[in-house]
């Protein structure tokens, strides 16, 4: 059979062109040894073999398919052999992040209050805060690079989210070096080396004393505990150059819990408390200050010789204007006690409402500064504008004037009820503890409206008011007698000489809770630091306030702080 086979191709291949394909005489030449056909396979009948085109075509496709493959080995191996030769390498080769180390945060004395512990690998380092009280809303806190489930960093950074973790986050943060790792093809490591270092961050030392701010934020949480105060907030200023020596707000949260997350059950109740846990109270909160604007109500009439501070003003416990509304009735607007005769600087001291009625809105015969020149002298204080302070966010309050009343009360005219009202702190205006440390700060500098600070020698800028430094004497003299023998009594200690002023903002139609304020500055002849401490929402019959709480702080500073008394620090 083979040889038949051979046969055929000699004959095919060998035939000369126009000849028959196949003779008659061999058309059954391999049939002759047969004795029958099987027809059902198609024996004895006559085949055609295969023609030139269709042995051409088959040898064309199998050129054509030896060509594609030739021409796939030339593009890998020559025309693109590097790059594939680049990625091969690569496969080897692994790119690892190496995370920066955030900055520390200190206090001015040294004392840690942020940092990191190394964790095994190549993981990020765990960001640990102090464990003193009242550092929540200050520090701030972070969240950390995330990783997806299959265990791949898809954010590289950490975040700041809040304090000083969020304003100085550039600083903090430092810049990630790449380390590349080569493997074997089991992906076990033969060698590492730095491609780029991490550039970590810098370290930040803050004004703020860390104990100092402790006390004040303990002395907040047990006054509030005792007595029921819902939030407070303390805050004291450099007044040479507005470096803040502590900053604090109660309740707070845990820095260490926001940034960990795992505490769900904490976090949790962070979100529901009704205290507003979140509030930085001393920057974003806004508070009814009451009597604390009477030190600069007297500085906007001296300045504008509406009175003369030795004049005095009689306070029966009231005085009475003819009422808008009801024809042949007045309206009574009441001290809190008859007082008596009063000049300037014990009508601060004493904190007598009728003086600051009659200078603030005028009464009788005596003229009064009026709406429009008391938003221009607390504007000029500071109040209803931004401080400037490095964090990263705060509130600016509301000075109310005609516009702001017919805005809010559906069109109503302004009234000299209230005038009177905003001149000792009351109706619509609120403030932040941080505006009124600022202010109160400028009376005891002479003048120097500064911008407060929470890093140490980061002095900013400053504001030169236009007030006489004898009318600012005055005021401070007031405040002095006030911490002697007037509303801020307590304030009256043996080993530094203070200067002080109170103010307590009744709330709501009922009164039956108050806002519980008290600001000054020490020590009393050459001013270095002011204060002020706020006691949130307590109960009208409570005697018992924020001046408790400097007062605290004060003892402690004589045992454990004093050279910030004698205003050698």
């Amino acid at each position: 059979m083979f040889q038949a086979l051979t046969n055929l191709f000699k004959r095919l291949f060998s035939r000369p062109r126009g000849s028959s394909l196949v003779d008659p005489d061999e058309m059954f030449f391999d049939a002759y040894n047969l004795s029958s056909f099987r027809a059902e396979q198609f024996e004895g009948r006559l085949e055609k073999p295969i023609g030139k085109r269709s042995l051409y075509g088959l040898l064309g496709f199998f050129v054509l398919i030896i060509s594609a493959f030739g021409y796939q080995i030339w593009d890998l191996q020559i025309a693109e052999g590097a790059a594939y030769r680049l990625k091969s390498e690569q496969n080897r080769l692994k790119h690892t992040l190496i995370f920066a180390e955030r900055g520390r945060i200190l206090d001015r004395n040294g004392v840690e209050l942020a940092w990191n512990e190394p964790v095994s690998g190549d993981e990020v380092s765990k960001r640990v805060y102090t464990d003193l009280p009242g550092f929540g809303h200050l520090l701030g806190y972070v969240s950390y690079p995330q990783k997806d489930k299959a265990g791949n960093y898809f954010s590289y950074e950490f975040e700041g989210k809040d304090g000083v973790e969020k304003q100085y986050a550039a600083r903090l943060g430092g810049v990630n070096g790449i380390k590349i790792t080569e493997t074997d093809v089991h992906g076990e490591v033969e060698s590492e080396s730095v491609l780029e270092p991490p550039a970590h961050g810098e370290d930040l030392t803050l004004s703020v004393d860390a104990e100092i701010q402790s006390v004040l934020y303990k002395g907040m949480q047990d006054l509030a505990g005792k007595v029921g105060f819902e939030g407070g907030a303390a805050v004291i200023m450099d007044i040479r150059t507005g470096e803040l020596l502590a900053m604090t707000s109660f309740p707070e949260y845990k820095s260490q819990v926001l940034s960990d997350g795992e505490d769900r059950a904490e976090i949790a109740r962070y979100n529901s408390s009704k205290q507003s846990v979140f509030l930085n109270r001393v920057a974003a909160g806004v508070y009814t200050p009451g009597s604390i604007v009477k030190p600069f109500v007297a500085t906007a009439a001296l300045t504008e010789k509406i009175i003369d501070p030795a004049k005095q003003i009689l306070s029966t416990g009231s005085i009475s204007i003819p009422n808008p509304y009801v024809k042949g009735k007045d309206t009574v607007f009441s001290d809190w006690k008859a007082h008596g005769w009063v000049d300037m600087r014990h009508a601060i001291a004493v904190s007598s409402n009728v003086y600051f009625y009659v200078v603030g809105g005028g009464y009788k015969d005596q003229a009064g500064l009026g709406i429009t020149r008391l938003e221009k002298y607390f504007r000029m204080f500071g109040f209803g504008s931004s401080t400037g302070i490095d964090l990263p966010s705060e509130n600016i309050g509301t000075i109310p004037n005609p516009e702001w009343k017919a805005r809010n009360f559906d069109g109503e005219a302004w009234r000299l009820g209230d005038t009177y009202f905003t001149s000792i702190g009351q109706y619509g205006m609120q403030v932040t503890p941080l505006q009124a440390v600022r202010a109160i700060s400028a009376v005891a500098n002479g003048g120097s409206l500064r911008t407060p600070s929470l890093v140490a020698g980061n002095h900013l800028e400053s504001v030169r008011l236009a007030v006489a430094a004898s009318d600012l004497r005055v005021v401070r003299e007031g405040m002095r007698i006030g911490a002697l023998e007037g509303t801020a009594r307590a304030l009256n200690v043996p080993y530094v000489q203070v200067a002080g002023k109170t103010g307590t903002a009744e709330l709501g139609v009922s009164k039956e809770k108050v806002n519980s304020w008290v600001m000054g500055f020490f020590p009393y002849q050459e001013p270095r630091y002011a204060f002020i401490v706020m006691m949130e929402k307590g109960p009208r019959q409570n005697l018992t306030g924020a001046a408790f709480v400097m007062r605290g702080l004060l003892d402690w500073m004589a045992v454990h702080r004093k050279e910030y008394l004698d205003g050698s620090q």
